[in-house]
């Protein structure tokens, strides 16, 4: 398994693995239907080392990386299939699920309009800058994935439409801005997935950072453990990625690894303790995050084995996310009631060195709000809340309180407890002007 070289496999080729999974003609058509709108890839380590095929299409892995027909409005999954079933031509049928796309909030929490940082009065392309000391930085050759979950809130920057994709290969311009703006202390290197490129191609982006006194931290985003160990044992540059790791420590930078584990079973394979510890051997740290998702981990018993597996491998648990407000959210969203009871009860569950992890997290347009809790206060049953990270650094640490409601699965279905406007928000006009 650790010399296999990588095939990927793509939406030509769904229909055929489909059947491993033991889905009649019509099932399999609605499937494709939905794959016209949401991005499919996946590879061989996945396919034949991950996914319990017996159990497949309720295997986790499975829905974790192939489309459901059911992940769409019924509509919609109507009106696609049938345009394939009739052999639509190809512009109609792209035309279609690009009118779909564009229903599904396809850039989530201001990311167009709010998170564009600007050299004066131009927009930087392939970039977010969204709080004070981090800058996103989108590499263009690091715009894929080695598989792509189904959950993802980047599904967006996959579909091959160019206005809805962050990408750069601009590293002079990413530097000037860094230089510019001296609060930056932390890039995070995110797509796509970075360590789908080459060592060569990394190593353009990581080195000119080495150079900029104030980084104090490169973070990468990747997937890559869990869909493509090989990357850091056995790819033909495995060896001079850890070489490139091992320069961004000497040069005294803190190097994060924000490696995406969504199940148990991505890190039961030995190739994943192998390549987890070389690359700690580098000084890098791995740092886990995932989001809560339904008919996936949505189990306390899922969270906590995680954390004790991804703890003996020297890891660090770090977020549980709440499903963003993209895509198929309806689809696999946890409503936040019962996403904090499943952190509470594996919390619960673990030692005090898994207890580094926080959720459940809300990645929302103000900031990162994590639910810490259901109370009752004065009488009435409230969430408890804060901001982790926040556009505006004043809220952060800040408790605020919002009202209880079971069916709440984001931000924006809340209502504000004990005050007329949450914290973020601001008073509303009228209130302000009769102050």
């Amino acid at each position: 398994m650790g010399t296999r070289r990588f095939t990927a496999y793509s939406a030509k080729h769904l229909d055929e693995l489909l059947k491993r999974a033991r889905l009649d003609e019509e099932e399999r058509l609605k499937v494709r239907a939905v794959a016209t709108v949401l991005p499919f890839r996946t590879n061989a380590y996945v396919v034949d080392e991950l996914i319990d095929w017996s159990a497949a299409p309720d295997d986790p892995i499975y829905r974790l990386v192939f489309p459901q027909a059911d992940m769409l409005p019924t509509t919609d999954v109507a009106r696609l299939t049938g345009m394939l079933r009739d052999d639509a031509p190809k512009a109609e049928l792209l035309a279609e699920a690009n009118r779909i796309r564009q229903t599904l909030n396809p850039h989530p929490a201001g990311q167009m309009e709010l998170n564009v940082p600007r050299i004066g009065k131009e927009p930087v392309p392939g970039m977010q800058h969204k709080y004070p000391e981090t800058v996103l930085f989108f590499p263009k050759q690091g715009q894929t994935c080695h598989a792509y979950c189904t959950y993802c809130f980047r599904w967006a920057q996959f579909v091959g439409d160019a206005d809805l994709k962050f990408a750069s290969d601009d590293i002079d311009q990413l530097a000037a801005y860094l230089r510019e703006h001296p609060e930056v202390t932390s890039v995070l290197l995110t797509g796509g997935d970075p360590m789908i490129m080459g060592e060569p191609v990394l190593k353009r982006y990581i080195e000119p950072l080495l150079e900029i006194d104030q980084i104090e931290s490169i973070r990468i985003g990747t997937k890559s453990l869990a869909y493509w160990p090989q990357r850091f044992v056995s790819d033909p540059d495995a060896d001079d990625t850890l070489r490139l790791f091992e320069r961004v420590v000497a040069a005294g930078k803190n190097l994060a690894f924000m490696a995406h584990f969504s199940h148990t079973r991505e890190l039961e394979p030995e190739l994943v303790a192998t390549a987890a510890e070389r690359i700690i051997g580098t000084g890098a740290v791995i740092r886990t995050q995932a989001p809560l998702i339904r008919t996936i981990n949505d189990a306390p018993g899922v969270w906590s084995d995680m954390w004790r597996r991804q703890l003996t491998l020297g890891m660090i648990p770090y977020y549980m996310f709440v499903e963003r407000d993209t895509g198929p959210q309806d689809y696999f969203a946890v409503p936040l009631a019962d996403a904090y009871e499943i952190f509470r009860e594996a919390y619960s569950s673990v030692s005090g060195l898994c207890r580094t992890v926080r959720g459940p997290s809300m990645s929302a347009t103000p900031g990162k709000v994590c639910v810490d809790g259901v109370a009752e206060i004065a009488g009435q049953r409230v969430f408890v809340l804060h901001f982790i990270q926040a556009r505006d650094p004043e809220l952060v640490g800040k408790p605020f309180f919002a009202q209880y409601d079971p069916k709440a699965a984001w931000l924006t279905d809340l209502k504000p407890a004990f005050a007329d406007w949450f914290p973020f928000e601001g008073a509303p006009r009228k209130t302000r002007l009769s102050a």
